[in-house]
């Protein structure tokens, strides 16, 4: 018997490097089959390379309107798919509020988060069922002046989720959905910056296995910054705006 008839399957968009990499390896190592999609293409082949059995690659760039169509020949190619995690996002601390860096950020945490998460719900849909996860961020908690266009499309992500999952359950769809919100990681996003609790990319990959295996709606990683985001909520508006906070 073809043991990968049996095992799970999960794509993952953003895996080239930092946590969606982490997680794939993570995946991987449990016996899941993977498909890795990324515009690194040389990236995505040393993974392939590297256990040839678990991955399956594709290149795609979530801004590319062929992405959709991407995205289907590596699901074909996986052989199917039980859960999709999108990991790609980009952002950048832009306090001079030059148009440039904003409408990149749009580009990628927005068109490019719509046009893959509504191409795996229309595949879950049709194949009666699945598990829809995203990294967005706790930046999405509250808007931060250094970083504006982030913080806005992070918060755009919770909230096209949460329709999503209400969008599901009006339809009487059995898809889940688990939205990962990571506090700062160390990874190609936060390089050259410093942060107060930076944490590995390897060990926010293991607690966001975790909660996709458990289909948690929401979580938070970690506890220091379950903490954080509580006292962020309790701060009034007029209060938070005038915070130094960077």
């Amino acid at each position: 018997m073809d043991n990968r008839t049996n095992r799970k399957r999960i794509v993952i968009i953003g895996a080239t490097s930092g946590i969606g990499k982490e997680t794939a390896l993570l995946f991987a190592r449990k016996g899941w089959r993977v498909g890795i999609a990324g515009r690194r293409e040389e990236r995505l082949r040393e993974l392939q390379e590297a256990m040839p059995e678990a991955f399956v690659a594709r290149p795609l760039d979530v801004t590319r309107e062929d992405a959709p169509g991407q995205l289907a020949a590596l699901i074909r190619e996986l052989g199917g798919m039980d859960v999709f995690l999108l990991s790609a996002g980009i952002g950048t601390q832009n306090p001079a509020l030059l148009p440039e860096p904003e409408l990149n950020t749009a580009r990628t945490n927005v068109d490019g988060f719509i046009r893959m998460v509504t191409a795996a719900f229309h595949y879950f849909k049709e194949q009666g069922g699945g598990h829809l996860a995203v990294i967005s961020s706790i930046a999405g908690t509250k808007g931060l002046g250094v970083a504006p266009a982030y913080s806005a499309t992070k918060r755009f992500q919770n909230t096209y989720i949460e329709a999503l999952a209400q969008l599901a359950h009006l339809q009487r769809l059995p898809i889940r959905f688990t939205d990962i919100r990571p506090g700062f990681a160390d990874t190609d996003l936060l390089k050259n910056k410093h942060y107060p609790m930076t944490m590995p990319a390897v060990r926010v990959a293991r607690k966001l296995v975790k909660a996709i295996e458990k289909r948690k709606r929401v979580t938070v990683i970690d506890c220091r910054y379950r903490i954080l985001v509580g006292l962020w909520k309790c701060i009034p508006r007029w209060l938070w705006e005038r915070l130094p906070v960077k």
